[in-house]
């Protein structure tokens, strides 16, 4: 079957290659910035607003040989020697036309930190939970300003919660991630802090402004008091000594 050429709008194209997806029968969803776009109407905020080059999704690897049909069947062009190298675990594509790229991860996500996502594809229909977007925005070891502004869209826009309830972000998800690996809680909790730091830069308005900093500091809270597994507190016996991240050059290679 053929799909017709990618769109220049990169929007209406996340939406044809979802329909085609479902059509299929295969799991994608949305990772990344053009995710959070989808589900907030802050991201076109002056301060807040940012260009989205590429696409990335997540899919199931059981799903990996349906991905590697359809996306020439979309007018994508296999990045043939990456795919034979990294195909276990990652897959990309190239729109030509429109200068994209697409960016397939498979049951894991996976640059700084790793994030297990298999049991996370059925709870919306379009993107990872709420919850895990904002995982893996502060999973950066060293934060750009990509995923600053990102995050605290995710922030303004959504109330916090203790289920993935549609358009809120779970605290359960979240302090649970961050109570199993002391990697994940060192990441986390210092990136909440720099977005605490870095908030007044985004002109947010007083009101605004101050629910979202109360809502970091509310899921900076619930980390901390999360109980801790026995490898997270051995683990942090370590501390800073050892490094508690995979370089991203590595995890590119």
């Amino acid at each position: 079957m053929a799909y017709g050429k990618p769109s220049a709008d990169i929007v209406e194209e996340t939406e044809r290659i979802l329909k085609a997806s479902r059509e299929k029968g295969i799991s994608l969803r949305l990772l990344g910035g053009l995710a959070i776009r989808l589900h907030c109407p802050s991201a076109t905020h002056r301060s807040l607003k940012r260009k989205y080059p590429d696409i990335d999704w997540v899919g199931l690897r059981k799903h990996d040989k349906q991905i590697e049909k359809l996306f020439p069947e979309l007018n994508y062009v296999p990045n043939k020697l990456f795919n034979a190298i990294h195909g276990h675990e990652r897959l990309q594509f190239g729109d030509l036309e429109n200068e994209r790229l697409v960016d397939i991860m498979l049951d894991k996500f996976k640059m700084c930190h790793a994030l297990d996502l298999r049991d996370r594809l059925g709870i919306d229909e379009r993107t990872v939970p709420l919850a895990d977007l904002l995982l893996t925005k502060l999973q950066v070891v060293e934060l750009n300003e990509k995923d600053v502004r990102d995050s605290i869209t995710l922030f303004k826009d959504h109330a916090l919660g203790e289920t993935d309830a549609p358009e809120a972000i779970s605290l359960s998800r979240v302090s649970k991630v961050c109570s199993k690996d002391w990697g994940w809680y060192k990441t986390m909790t210092t990136n909440l802090e720099k977005l605490l730091e870095l908030l007044p830069n985004y002109e947010l308005g007083k009101k605004d402004e101050d629910e979202t900093r109360e809502k970091i500091k509310t899921v900076l809270k619930r980390i901390e008091e999360e109980p801790k597994s026995i490898v997270w507190k051995m683990r942090g016996l370590i501390g800073e000594r050892k490094r508690w991240w995979f370089p991203v050059e590595e995890v590119l290679r």
